[in-house]
């Protein structure tokens, strides 16, 4: 079993910047790929970001494309989104995800953290 714990979160206005972080621990040797999703009050959980184990291979979302940047280091087993020229349309709960293969889609990620909520005001 993985346990995460997401922090950083917090109120920031729009244009600014926030870095969240998710620390992982318990079986953490297994290769686990990492995704970082967000679900606004009333909408589905959507995806954000993804990053392969390595680090190597990353996706983004469309809409965070070229504003956020995913990480990861491994040593500290914790990933990292640096969220840059934020937008009201970015305030959500942001979850980080294990696992077992990259990808985007949320049925293929076993273990997931309570989020952090970020809050982008106009």
């Amino acid at each position: 079993q993985v346990q995460l714990v997401e922090s950083g979160g917090g109120l920031v206005q729009a244009g600014g910047s926030l870095r969240l972080s998710c620390a992982a621990s318990g079986r953490t040797s297994s290769s686990y790929a990492m995704g970082w999703f967000r679900q606004a009050p009333g909408k589905e959980r959507e995806f954000v970001a993804a990053i392969s184990w390595s680090g190597g291979n990353t996706y983004y979302a469309d809409s965070v494309n070229g504003r956020f940047t995913i990480s990861r280091d491994n040593a500290k087993n914790t990933v990292f989104l640096q969220m840059n020229s934020l937008k009201p349309e970015d305030t959500a709960l942001y979850y980080c995800a294990a696992s077992l293969g990259l990808s985007t889609a949320t049925r293929t990620y076993d273990h997931w953290g309570q989020g952090t909520q970020v809050t982008v005001s106009s």
